[in-house]
């Protein structure tokens, strides 16, 4: 087998287990089809039905493990009459959006997206409930039903500040038919975001294998991206890493 799809099967399998312990019916079905919107809409009802009350299921790790990487990036408006434009890309039921909008200094506008309206409802219900308030008065957070292979359905072109992947991009590498959509992720990312904005990948996925990738699927028309890569450190034996991905507008 090819190193670099071996090591991918490997740890897709490896988090997949490390993620789904209390979940062992939805395992293989997981890791062939974390693609697919009924996947996760299943994954999401029965995480939920497990427990009588609401908790954030967080895939590799939670904010407090990556604030230092994604609150830096925030510290400088790109228009001063307008709040950051911020996209959590594939929340599930993770905190991190949440808590970007509650740490965040400057006015943002948090936007959580998910494929699964299951998970949307949750997260829609917990934030009401727990009445989550902003560091700045002017932020603001939504929840949205939304396929990321279309951003361009919900953005405009160059119009958002930063988005943060948690774990999207690896779910569909290592699904059986989601290389394809991953590409397509990372091709939308580069048209919505500004100049001055980044794409945080957060991945088990060795630098060898996921730097090759990122330099190889971020060719855009008129758009040359920069990649670079940071570890985040080592968590329950497994050594993680962010990935930033910064577009920069070609002028002729």
């Amino acid at each position: 087998m090819n190193p670099v799809l071996k090591h991918l099967v490997l740890s897709g399998r490896r988090v997949v287990a490390a993620c789904v312990r209390h979940h062992s019916s939805l395992t293989t079905e997981l890791i062939e089809n974390m693609d697919k919107k009924a996947t996760w809409d299943r994954f999401y009802a029965e995480s939920s039905s497990r427990t009588p009350t609401f908790k954030n299921f967080e895939w590799f790790f939670g904010f407090e493990a990556v604030q230092d990487f994604i609150m830096p990036l925030l510290q400088t408006k790109s228009h001063p009459d307008a709040p950051l434009q911020v996209l959590d890309m594939g929340c599930g039921t993770s905190a991190l959006g949440p808590c970007i909008y509650r740490h965040s200094p400057l006015p943002v506008q948090v936007t959580c997206a998910d494929i699964s309206p299951v998970a949307v409802r949750l997260m829609q219900e917990h934030v009401r409930a727990k009445a989550i308030q902003p560091h700045n008065i002017s932020s603001k957070l939504k929840f949205v039903e939304l396929d990321c292979t279309q951003l361009h359905e919900h953005y405009g072109s160059r119009s958002v500040d930063l988005v943060v992947d948690k774990g999207t991009t690896d779910a569909l590498l290592r699904s059986k038919e989601g290389k394809g959509k991953a590409g397509l992720v990372l091709k939308q990312c580069l048209k919505v975001l500004r100049s001055s904005g980044a794409l945080l990948q957060f991945s088990d996925e060795d630098p060898d294998a996921r730097l090759l990738w990122l330099e190889t699927e971020a060719q855009e028309p008129g758009v040359m991206a920069d990649v670079g890569v940071q570890e985040v450190g080592e968590l329950r034996g497994v050594c993680y890493y962010c990935y930033q991905v910064t577009p920069r507008l070609i002028v002729h």
